[in-house]
This record gives structure tokens, sequence and C-alpha cells, in this order.
């Protein structure tokens, strides 16, 4: 099989075979105007977007289409067992969090637009404040807008895969409301 590379920073090499990529060189994967509107939300020139698409089928080739015009791109829709196994997040501690925070459904099952989005804000163009309103977002585990106690505990024990005392773990809290904490609620507001 003729491995091509994805084109796309930090992207590895995407494993098509020369059929599959045959498929989309003709640029009939979505319309002018589908690809006009994922241009104007997102970071991505259009090639950007058709190689996304590309690493998005390739996730499984079986349920994705290779022709998305019309309502496919919400349609179509990869669970996050198959979204997990990109190497962008196979390691990632905090992969199931990413997905469900940039999933439609809450439960990190997503759409091409999902998976756009995703990458969009992951991505060198995306400005700095909403990469900041996303972390905030992938760390905010109970949805309260606030990181507080039980969400800094998920997410010290997420980092350190559980390798840390209690005590230790604690500490680390209270260190960093000592120093976030400007309001003095107990919690890490934006």
């Amino acid at each position: 099989m003729h491995q091509v590379d994805s084109g796309l920073p930090g992207m590895g090499n995407s494993g098509s075979s020369l059929s599959e990529l045959n498929l989309f060189s003709k640029g009939g994967v979505f319309t002018r105007e589908q690809l006009d509107e994922y241009q104007d939300c997102t970071f991505f020139t259009r090639k950007d977007i058709i190689r996304l698409y590309k690493r998005f089928y390739q996730l499984n080739p079986q349920k994705v289409p290779t022709n998305m015009q019309g309502n496919r791109p919400q349609i179509v829709t990869l669970t996050f067992e198959e979204v997990e196994r990109m190497p962008e997040l196979r390691e990632n501690p905090f992969r199931r969090r990413i997905c469900e925070v940039f999933s439609e459904d809450g439960r990190g099952n997503l759409t091409f637009d999902d998976f756009l989005d995703m990458f969009s804000v992951f991505s060198e163009m995306a400005p700095l404040q909403l990469k900041l309103k996303y972390a905030f977002r992938i760390y905010d585990f109970d949805g309260d807008d606030h990181l507080g106690h039980d969400d800094l505990s998920k997410m010290i024990r997420s980092l350190t895969r559980d390798e840390l005392s209690d005590e230790e773990v604690e500490f680390i809290i209270e260190r960093i409301i000592e120093e976030a904490d400007l309001d003095g609620d107990e919690r890490i507001s934006i």
C-alpha cells in the first residue's frame, strides 16, 4: 500500500491507498458552498479541509461516504472509540474529555463538523484566547464554568496516571487554588 503524508502539521502519515486518494482528487467530496462555509468557520484552507476529511474517512471507511454534499456531514457520526485511535489522541489522558467537549452529543461521538472544529481550535492558526477557552472547558469536568476541587483532582490524577498519594494531590490542589483563585471562592474562573 502506498503511504501518503496528510500534509497538516502533526498529522503524520495518513495511510491512504492510491485508490482511496483518487476518490478525493476529483474535488467532489463537498460542494463549493460547503467548502466556503467550512473555511469561514475554521482556520483552514479548502485544501486543509479536504485533508481533514480524508483523515475522518480513514477512521471508518465503511461508515463515512466519499461524497458529503448536502446534509451528510451532520448525519455521519464516528464513535469515540473510532476517533480515539488517532495518533494525536491515542496517548492523551484527556482524549475522552476532548472529544466530549467538541461532540454535539456530549458523549465524545464526532460528526465531521465536530471533528473539523476540534482540529481548528488546536491548529496553529487559532487565537490563544480560543485555545484557552477550550482548554478550560476540557478541564471543567462538571461543566459549572469553574475549576473546583473535584475538577482539579481529576485533572491531576489524569496527568499523573494516579501515581500520587491523596495527600500529594491535595497539596497540589491547594497550591493551584492559592495561585489562581483571584476572587477567593476556592475555585478558578475564566
